[in-house]
């Protein structure tokens, strides 16, 4: 299920992974372009079982290391703040950020940190990225499928890496009730992420 709220969460989720070797290439940290808005969080959950829930966190912040030489070495660390949650409809945000669902005021922040990245031997520019969440005072490993989308010289004089993942867990593992309202088919959310990060 390519494409549908990395990384996400997760999610959400997070973000390094392969290659392209260029006289830039080498390990290097990126910070998430978040005030390019360049960087996208998004989730898909099932409502009821008649339709898809959409919707985005709009406040992140994070940053990844890459290395072209190293795959392996490459690392993720994403924190959401989930009061941005977003769903296109104010009366449902507000009950998807109580207590019935991520309790905000309780838990103002999920946080992803990788804890490694396995390449696909066939693709460079694949992998999946493991590490854990942590959602709703939870911590969970999660796995996010990753793809490398490009990276080069911007017209600003920097340099940028992109990568985009997927990922989708259990809302019971995180201690939250998929019951309440939305139905027993909601019991999985999927995060999509979108994420471009400029080298330090």
């Amino acid at each position: 299920m390519k494409k549908i709220l990395a990384a996400g969460l997760a999610a959400m989720a997070l973000s390094p992974l392969a290659m392209a070797v260029s006289p830039n290439a080498g390990a290097a940290e990126y910070q998430i372009d978040k005030e390019g808005q360049h960087a996208f969080i998004e989730f898909r959950i099932q409502h009821l079982g008649y339709s898809w829930l959409l919707g985005q966190f709009r406040n992140f912040d994070g940053s990844f290391s890459y290395d072209p030489d190293d795959l392996t070495a490459s690392s993720a660390e994403v924190t959401i703040h989930t009061d941005s949650l977003d769903t296109n409809h104010a009366e449902r945000d507000k009950h998807l950020k109580s207590a019935d669902f991520l309790n905000v005021p309780k838990f103002p922040e999920a946080r992803f940190v990788s804890t490694g990245f396995e390449p696909k031997k066939d693709d460079a520019d694949e992998g999946i990225l493991k590490g854990d969440l942590t959602l709703h005072g939870v911590t969970k490993p999660v796995e996010i499928e990753v793809t490398r989308i490009g990276g080069g010289d911007d017209p600003w004089g920097g340099y940028r890496q992109g990568f985009e993942g997927e990922t989708a867990f259990k809302l019971a593992d995180f201690n939250i009730d998929p019951d309440n309202h939305l139905g027993p088919a909601s019991e999985t959310v999927h995060l999509y992420l979108s994420l471009e990060g400029v080298r330090q």
